[in-house]
């Protein structure tokens, strides 16, 4: 078996459950309570220029 066909493999059978399981943890990274304050400056921030003016 060559490395190439080893690393198929490996992406084949565990890239979709390594994929899943980062996208779990950046969604629930935000609910965090430590990151609220995070949170409320990002859906802001869109509206920081039209309160300078």
């Amino acid at each position: 078996m060559t490395l190439y066909e080893t690393l198929r493999h490996l992406a084949d059978s565990y890239g979709l459950v390594v994929i899943f399981a980062l996208y779990l943890v950046l969604c629930g990274w935000s609910f965090l309570p430590n990151s609220k304050a995070r949170v409320e400056q990002a859906k802001n921030s869109i509206f920081e220029e039209d309160q300078d003016v």
